[in-house]
């Protein structure tokens, strides 16, 4: 594989970053508005709002199983550039046609073809892969965490204030900000796979049985993306129950939550973005794979065991080091599969993700319910996040087997 220029390397980094920020960033602008957009057409009906709520989340979850590998396998064969191009262009016209939506089916259309066109950030992932060298991707893949990061902190709250103005608003900015990176990356972009390193396309190959096929036909690949699906499976714990625990538990207001939800999206940030390029290096992806996971699995059990909300805070700082985990996976997975087939491992790994949302959310809200419907038989509130600890646990256990 030819040496990719450093200047070239750095620059086509910093566009991925951008891209991924502003792709979160329009998804997060929405977080605040849309249910309560639901809420509208259901005729404030909370309850079927809430059903069709739970409808759309499972959908975006489902699109993105389905078509990462298909993206992925396209952008093996065809290059990255026209697949994160095309992506980017049509989020930002689904959004247009969210923001004119006359009724919930329309509206749930866009997300069903919103959860298609953001699965390209697999495809944002294996462009990483092609232009860094295998000893930095941990580093790479890191800052893309960040920018997840600070995505999720400054999208739900630009969200809400926009959405304070007018209610389709936060649409509007989000096709905005999609039409932006479509323009830059049009203008900016290079391509990251030359035409020699290119495979060629096969359906059986872009479906998520052809995805999981294709990890367990490479030494070493599965029991990692196993790690990574089961860290994902953890992480749904979070978006899933969090608001509702800390209101349980602890009667936090919404601002409260909010202010939560900040700091560990900075704390994340900030271990992804920086102490990973700095600590991935010197003590190697296997031994920061374990440190991640094992960090993630006390965080989880602290947040479920805490008697007060200091522990809450407490905790953020030591959940954030789970941070570490996924980068360093990645770094591994993406060593072990060939340059022509990087764009089929990210898709596969994102469809693992999308596995994940569409069962995750399910799992965690109806276990938190048992535990807290009847407090006089049975009352454990942070039961849900000590499954979630339960499972980073096993994690733990496939990286001391499997991770070398």
């Amino acid at each position: 594989m030819p040496a990719t220029p450093l200047g070239v390397r750095r620059a086509a980094v910093v566009f991925i970053f951008i891209t991924v920020a502003l792709d979160v960033l329009a998804l997060g602008v929405m977080i605040p508005v849309l249910p309560k957009l639901v809420l509208g057409f259901q005729g404030g009906d909370s309850a079927g709002a809430a059903s069709w709520y739970g409808w759309f989340a499972a959908v975006f979850a489902a699109m993105q199983f389905l078509c990462s590998p298909l993206l992925g396998a396209l952008s093996d064969r065809f290059g990255r550039r026209p697949v994160i191009l095309l992506s980017n262009l049509g989020l930002g016209l689904d959004y247009i046609v969210m923001a004119l939506a006359p009724n919930l089916w329309v509206l749930f259309a866009g997300r069903v073809f919103a959860g298609m066109t953001s699965a390209s950030i697999s495809t944002a992932n294996a462009y990483i892969a092609d232009v860094t060298p295998a000893e930095k991707r941990a580093a790479a893949f890191g800052m893309l965490g960040a920018a997840f990061g600070l995505g999720f902190v400054i999208g739900p709250a630009l969200g809400g204030l926009l959405g304070s103005i007018d209610q389709r608003l936060p649409f509007w900015v989000a096709a905005g900000l999609s039409l932006l990176n479509f323009a830059y990356g049009w203008f900016i972009l290079p391509e990251s796979l030359p035409k020699e390193r290119r495979a060629p396309f096969a359906w059986r190959g872009a479906s998520p049985l052809g995805a999981l096929r294709f990890l367990r036909a490479h030494a070493g690949v599965a029991p990692l993306a196993a790690i990574g699906f089961l860290s994902q499976l953890a992480h749904m714990s979070l978006p899933a129950i969090f608001v509702l625990y800390a209101d349980y538990r602890y009667g936090w207001s919404e601002w409260q939550v909010g202010i939560a939800l900040a700091a560990v999206g900075v704390s994340s940030a900030l271990v992804q973005g920086g102490l990973v390029r700095c600590l991935v290096p010197r003590y190697g992806e296997v031994r920061m794979l374990r440190i991640g996971l094992l960090a993630g699995a006390l965080g989880f059990l602290l947040y479920g065991f805490a008697p007060s909300a200091a522990w809450i805070w407490l905790a953020i700082p030591v959940m954030a080091s789970w941070g570490f985990a996924t980068p360093s996976m990645q770094g591994l997975l993406s060593r072990r599969v060939a340059a022509t087939e990087q764009g089929r491992l990210q898709g596969a790994l994102t469809s693992l993700t999308g596995m994940a949302g569409i069962f995750g959310p399910f799992l965690f809200t109806q276990l938190f319910a048992a535990a807290i419907r009847h407090p006089q038989a049975w009352h454990m509130p942070g039961v849900a996040f000590y499954l979630a600890a339960t499972l980073l646990a096993l994690a733990l256990l496939l990286a001391f087997r499997h991770a070398r």
